[in-house]
């Protein structure tokens, strides 16, 4: 039964400018002692994985992890998986270096192959594209809209199929033309997008960037028993939730090691819904997104009221029904079942030209007069610049241009449990 949140705090928001990992300090963690492992965690059962991959692991798809990069030379289990991507951050150090491991981590959930005791991915047949648009979890950088604008399209040009953001925050920039753009392309391409719904439900809640956008499905965190996870954002944004509690992640109290961790957070959850559509798009692969998406709904574990609620959305996702149970109905391969006004406005009708005046029979006996237009002659602009806002000063700290370098004040600290 959903329930929603206690009472209680747990201060997981970082500075509100920054856009947060939404992960509940997995890296801090301690290890969760259950019956279960990091190789063999409690959705691998429920969803019934292993027949799953007896009829796809995800081959032919390609998820693209927009986050802070995916540094496959440490992690085993991402070896051959991961793509070349790109680094939209301003220390450009490349999109395969992670210096926060928490793209890596998601990257591994996703597709990992449990190489050298490593990770084990719901889909490791998929392919990574790493698209690296911050340096961390909660460190502040600027133009997070339009970065992530520019990472959705990098994405969608690239030829990804999902798109995975375990990102989540307050919207500071005035990115929202470039931002609507490249989610309206992704809709056209047939992209699907997922986002983490955030970790601040005990706090100020709220909907947060991206998962607040119409084309963007909001993902939520559930534990091993369906129910709403306390920590998990809630609201109209939220539209499915995956497993968040006793998941796998990388301990340092095991060297870096994987082991299971009690409360991961909506990053996980965001990044198993991902890793599900991968797999049913892979099973399906003539379903468009909307069919995918329609199916995925259709299938979840729905609240007990039979409707969609503001702490589960529509359910826990549960890719074995569509995989293995069979006789779905994708629906209507043109209407998305999220966004259906949004999308009906992405290709509005061309408007006939207007037919010219036909040639008078005869002469004019009056001169013609030219009547002014009521509306004006001006038309007016789009409003949409090149998308680089000026720079903004925040706090004591301010930053400078100095000979083309920019150096971002970082405001915030990693969120831990």
């Amino acid at each position: 039964m959903p329930h929603p949140p206690t009472a209680r705090s747990r201060g997981r928001r970082t500075v509100a400018t920054a856009l947060a990992a939404t992960v509940l300090g997995v890296l801090a963690l301690a290890p969760q002692a259950a019956a279960d492992g990091p190789a063999d965690p409690w959705y691998m059962d429920t969803w019934r994985v292993e027949e799953i991959w007896e009829r796809t692991r995800g081959e032919g798809v390609t998820v693209a992890v927009i986050d802070s990069g995916v540094d496959d030379s440490v992690t085993p289990e991402l070896a051959g998986q991961v793509l070349e991507g790109t680094d939209l951050t301003y220390q450009q150090d490349g999109a395969h270096y992670d210096s926060h491991g928490h793209g890596t981590l998601m990257a591994s959930l996703i597709a990992g192959t449990g190489a050298d005791a490593g990770l084990r991915g719901l889909a490791p047949g998929a392919e990574i594209l790493p698209v690296r648009v911050t340096v961390g979890g909660s460190l502040l950088d600027f133009g997070e809209e339009g970065r992530m604008a520019r990472g959705i399209e990098y994405a969608v040009e690239a030829g990804a199929q999902v798109i995975s953001i375990s990102l989540a925050g307050d919207e500071i920039g005035d990115d929202e033309e470039i931002v609507r753009a490249a989610l309206a392309e992704a809709a056209r391409q047939d992209v699907l997008i997922f986002a983490g719904a955030g970790n601040d439900a005990e706090g100020e809640n709220g909907p947060l960037f991206p998962a607040n956008r119409e084309g963007v499905v909001g993902v939520g965190a559930v534990d091993r028993n369906g129910d709403h996870t306390r920590y998990s954002n809630y609201g109209p944004q939220v539209a499915m939730v995956a497993p968040g509690d006793d998941v796998p992640a990388y301990c340092p109290e095991r060297h870096g090691d994987p082991c299971l961790v009690e409360e991961g957070g909506t990053s996980i959850s965001t990044a198993l819904a991902s890793a599900s559509a991968a797999l049913i798009r892979s099973a399906y692969p003539d379903w468009t997104k909307n069919q995918v998406l329609r199916a995925m709904m259709e299938t979840a574990d729905a609240p007990e009221s039979g409707e969609r609620d503001d702490y589960v959305g529509y359910g826990m996702v549960r890719p074995d029904r569509v995989i293995l149970d069979g006789g779905i109905d994708p629906g209507d391969p043109d209407t998305n079942p999220l966004f259906p006004t949004y999308e009906a406005l992405l290709d509005p009708p061309v408007s006939p030209e207007p037919e010219p005046d036909p040639e008078p029979s005869e002469p004019a006996t009056e001169p013609r007069r030219d009547v002014p237009d009521a509306a004006g002659s001006q038309a007016a602009g789009d409003g949409d610049g090149d998308g680089d806002g000026p720079w903004l000063l925040i706090g004591a700290g301010a930053v400078v241009l100095v000979g083309g370098v920019l150096t971002a004040v970082i405001l915030g600290r990693r969120r831990r449990a």
